[in-house]
């Protein structure tokens, strides 16, 4: 990579562009750095999200929560997640203008009224809301590619902008009344937003970021590589968007198996998982890095043998997997745009508990649909854990969201 470019992440390589006089000076900032609102937001949603749980068991909820517990984790969580790092990563990486502060408000609006429409259970609405979020992340960065770029983004970033088209067809598909009566097109939109959201992005932003979070530089090629990634990040998302179709199509097994398959072999092929001989120690969160992709693999693996019990072995996917890589990757970011990367690169018993409470969660959710008697239980206890985890989480970085780089 440019020696000349910031050791954090993202790199912005375009001149500074002058502030509107009328436009507050933070708020342009927060504009630029979209990822210090949507990540804190994020996490704040994903306790509220489990905490709908013991409430209902409590009986100070009305409702049973599983659609909108399930719609707050990936819309409001994950997708808070996927819009604060694009958002600030994508103009970046064309060397674009950055995110106004007219698309960092309506972002973030959007996104607020769409959980406050699930809590009240609201889905359609809800689901319309966070489609406009997403359609306007996916035309504000196509704009900037398009007609604003200096250069193109990384070919992994493909994957990330596959699993925005997934997200926003799973969710038109919901919207659509006529998937109400189809059970294939139902599990079809699941599919795309609970899992397309996410998984793609994840190899994408992963086989980029994971390199240098290991140790070693950026996942940036070589230009003799860029033809050679581009069909590697090409071939992986069709295989993923054919592993949907053919779950609904009633071979789960192979659908499960071909969606680890893919994920495994691109991460091993495009992240270079050796560390480096001249690079530092790695810190604890690296250290959890690899765990919590064999976990989310294990989850895949384990929901296509028993698919009688896909939506409890799927947590470790979504917990173990998405939800603690999103922390992991977060915290880089954080540590990063605050000026404290060393920090990252340290050993932390506050991250040895995020690591270890982040799996306690996912295995006892995951376990809680083998054995009625513990169902309730351990519905309860993953759900406080994983509260534990976000909220300690946000005390660890509870300066980070508003500290600057000192430049």
């Amino acid at each position: 990579m440019n020696e000349t470019v910031p050791a954090n992440f993202p790199a912005c390589k375009h001149r500074k562009r002058s502030r509107p006089v009328s436009t507050p000076s933070w708020l342009t900032w927060l504009a630029s750095e979209p990822f210090r609102v949507f990540f804190f937001t994020g996490a704040v949603w994903s306790i509220i999200g489990v905490s709908l749980w013991p409430l209902f068991y409590a009986g100070a909820l009305a409702y049973y929560p599983n659609f909108v517990h399930a719609r707050i984790m990936i819309e409001c969580f994950g997708g808070a997640f996927v819009v604060g790092f694009l958002g600030t990563a994508g103009p970046r990486m064309a060397t674009a203008p950055k995110l106004t502060v007219w698309e960092l408000l309506l972002l973030l609006l959007l996104h607020l009224a769409a959980g406050a429409a699930h809590l009240q259970q609201r889905t359609a609405l809800g689901d319309a809301l966070f489609l406009g979020m997403l359609v306007l992340l996916l035309l504000s960065l196509l704009v900037r590619v398009l007609r604003f770029r200096k250069e193109l983004p990384p070919p992994q970033m493909l994957l990330a902008l596959t699993g925005l088209l997934c997200g926003c067809a799973g969710t038109a598909l919901w919207l659509d009344p006529a998937t109400l009566n189809s059970p294939e097109r139902y599990r079809l939109a699941g599919l795309l937003l609970y899992q397309g959201l996410l998984l793609p992005p994840v190899l994408g932003i992963g086989s980029f970021l994971f390199p240098r979070m290991l140790g070693g530089d950026f996942g940036e090629p070589a230009p003799d590589q860029v033809r050679r990634k581009f069909l590697h990040a090409i071939i992986a998302a069709l295989l993923l968007i054919l592993s949907f179709f053919l779950e609904i199509w009633e071979h789960p097994l192979l659908a499960y198996l071909l969606r680890a398959g893919v994920a495994a072999t691109y991460l091993l092929l495009e992240v270079n998982w050796r560390r480096p001989v001249a690079a530092a120690q790695r810190g604890t969160l690296a250290t959890g890095l690899p765990w919590a992709l064999i976990t989310g693999l294990l989850g895949l693996v384990m929901a296509g043998f028993y698919y009688q019990f896909h939506v409890g072995l799927e947590h470790l996917l979504y917990i173990g997997g998405f939800g603690l890589l999103i922390l992991v990757v977060a915290s880089r970011v954080l540590f990063g745009h605050s000026g404290q990367l060393d920090d990252f690169a340290r050993k932390s018993w506050l991250a040895r508990s995020l690591i270890f409470f982040a799996f306690l969660a996912a295995t006892t959710r995951a376990s809680a649909d083998f054995l009625p008697t513990i169902t309730v239980s351990h519905h309860k206890y993953a759900a406080w854990t994983w509260g534990i985890v976000a909220l300690l989480w946000l005390i660890w970085h509870r300066r980070r969201f508003l500290q600057r780089e000192k430049h």
